[in-house]
């Protein structure tokens, strides 16, 4: 340990110092009272004996410790260091923060737009949240939250009141970033424009043909479902007869909101999920029991690294039940149930009580040690590092882990949603120049200057005629390597050809969205995915992964190449 720097003592009058003690007792005492609470009177004497010692220390810091000590920052230290010994999702909210992380579901906010987990005083990034700036700059489920405007966000100084206060701000604000990732030995830059982010959790949908339709849901808010049934109406008015429900990214939310469309889709009270806890009052049954929108139907769910909670509970459902065929890649693989628990403060416990389960009984939590939270959070780079992204072969299955579905088809547990069809990540059009322009929003900036240059034109037609007939010139990529070069962007010209196509979608997407997008009254962005899913090769192997999803619902699995 090193010797402490001499700091500046915290003074505080003789009312102040009383009421952090007062407020910290009574959160000891609570804590006690919810140990009987929640244990039925199990291990009280443990309990009442840990409940001694630390209020005897609390105590003889306060009255004997050689300087002033803020003891209300001590007693949250304290809970947050106790949580670090349990599974990877139990924490511990300061008020302040409390109210800050429930804004994520129930209203929106400015910021940055990303789920993040704090463990071992490092901020990891679970899943941008889709539409926000974070997602249009680039930043990817994994990355680790470094530096924030050259502030250390790594370190003991990593709580998440410091995340909010860093990444918050007044919308138009930017904010620079220095983030790790996977598979680059050097730390990447992003300059990030903070924003509004949106409270619509359906993104986009569309029919991409006269029977197909593709619907994506970013998360599950409040206002999910709604939203849902909604898209759901919509496409079913033009014609729809088979879907792609898109949950890629999707880092969860509220569970209900999940059952609730996988009702939608799943016949008769066939059971949803379940859950089971230590103590049997958290045991808990979902089952469907309505008639639904789209009982009948070829269904596809998509599904990656970032679809975690909520997601997973709707992809296993559909699964397990052979009501839609999975398309992707392995699920985050968080299935551990927390309740949140106000205290007298306002500050808030977030306690896991059970596991999630889907309806053939394979638990969604991946695997993790108690106390060993570094390890769970370092889970995704460890399948890149093992070659999960890019070969199904790479992905080993226990046998004793072994389930079926409804039909008799082998599923497996052991973390996450296993999908039917693997879809390998596309690098091939990745680059260190692609990087760096998400990172500094040269295209973002490039199509709204066009858009605003070229009303008058673009105004003469329709989004369909754009999307058949529109094309990114080389003259206008020239313009944008330009703006490229005066933000310091030098291209090489290997990487420029590498990434081409793919800077062209783009470029064209956000010029889609930036004319057509933004006279919408709904919150979806139909158009920018209208232009990119053509060049997304798992949006692509669904279309073609029809005929195995048709087979499937019918009970006929000869064309599914699976166990049984």
């Amino acid at each position: 340990m090193q010797e402490p720097t001499p700091q500046k003592p915290i003074k505080n009058s003789p009312q102040t110092v009383r009421l952090p003690i007062v407020i910290s007792l009574t959160l000891a005492a609570g804590m006690l009272m919810g140990a009987v609470f929640f244990s039925g009177g199990k291990s009280l004497t443990d309990t009442a004996k840990g409940y001694a010692k630390f209020r005897e220390v609390l105590m003889l810091v306060e009255n004997n410790y050689v300087d002033s000590v803020d003891t209300d920052e001590l007693v949250d230290y304290s809970i947050h260091k106790m949580l670090e010994k349990l599974d990877p999702h139990t924490s511990y909210f300061a008020a302040e923060e409390a109210t800050a992380a429930r804004s994520q579901l129930e209203s929106g906010f400015d910021g940055i737009g990303v789920e993040f987990n704090i463990y071992n005083d490092t901020v990891y990034v679970v899943s941008p949240l889709s539409g926000g700036p974070s997602e249009t700059v680039g930043i990817q489920s994994g990355d680790r939250l470094l530096k924030v405007n050259g502030e250390e966000l790594s370190g003991p100084g990593a709580t998440n009141a410091r995340v909010f206060k860093l990444l918050r701000g007044k919308r138009g604000t930017e904010v620079n970033i220095l983030v790790g990732r996977t598979g680059l030995k050097e730390p990447m830059t992003f300059d990030i424009i903070r924003d509004r982010i949106p409270t619509y959790s359906v993104d986009a949908a569309y029919m991409v043909d006269g029977e197909i339709g593709y619907l994506k849901v970013s998360r599950f808010s409040e206002t999910t479902y709604d939203e849902f049934k909604t898209a759901m109406t919509s496409l079913k008015g033009q014609g729809l007869k088979k879907l792609i429900l898109d949950l890629r990214g999707n880092p969860g939310g509220y569970m209900e909101r999940a059952t609730s469309i996988a009702d939608e889709f799943i016949s008769g009270n066939k059971l949803l999920v379940y859950t089971e806890g230590k103590d049997n009052r958290y045991n808990r049954k979902t089952n469907a029991k309505l008639k639904g929108m789209f009982e009948e139907g070829p269904v596809i769910v998509l599904a990656n690294e970032g679809s975690a909670s909520a997601s997973e509970i709707l992809a296993g459902a559909l699964q397990d039940h052979d009501r839609a065929l999975v398309v992707g890649r392995r699920t985050f693989g968080k299935g551990l149930v927390q309740m949140p628990i106000k205290l007298n403060d306002g500050s808030e416990l977030r306690l896991t009580i059970s596991r999630y389960y889907t309806p053939s009984g394979r638990s969604i939590q991946k695997h993790y040690e108690l106390g060993k939270g570094e390890d769970y959070n370092k889970d995704l780079s460890t399948r890149f590092d093992s070659g999960e992204y890019f070969s199904a072969d790479s992905i080993k299955f226990d046998p004793k882990l072994r389930y079926q579905t409804d039909g008799g088809r082998a599923v497996y547990g052991g973390g996450g949603i296993m999908p039917d069809v693997f879809v390998p990540r596309d690098t091939s059009m990745n680059s260190k120049f692609l990087f760096e322009l998400y990172a500094k929003n040269i295209l973002r900036e490039y199509a709204l200057r066009y858009v605003n240059d070229h009303q008058k034109t673009l105004g003469k037609q329709d989004f369909n005629e754009f999307l058949k007939k529109f094309t990114v010139t080389d003259a206008m990529l020239k313009e944008l390597v330009q703006d490229a070069k005066k933000a310091g962007i030098k291209p090489k010209e290997e990487d420029l050809a590498r990434s081409k196509p793919l800077i062209l979608a783009q470029t064209k997407g956000y010029i889609g969205r930036y004319q057509w997008g933004r006279q919408r009254k709904d919150g979806l962005n139909n158009e920018i995915f209208q232009v990119l899913n053509p060049t997304d090769n798992v949006f692509q192997e669904a279309l073609r992964q029809f005929g195995k999803a048709a087979d499937l619902e019918r009970g006929d699995f000869s064309s599914l190449n699976v166990e049984k």
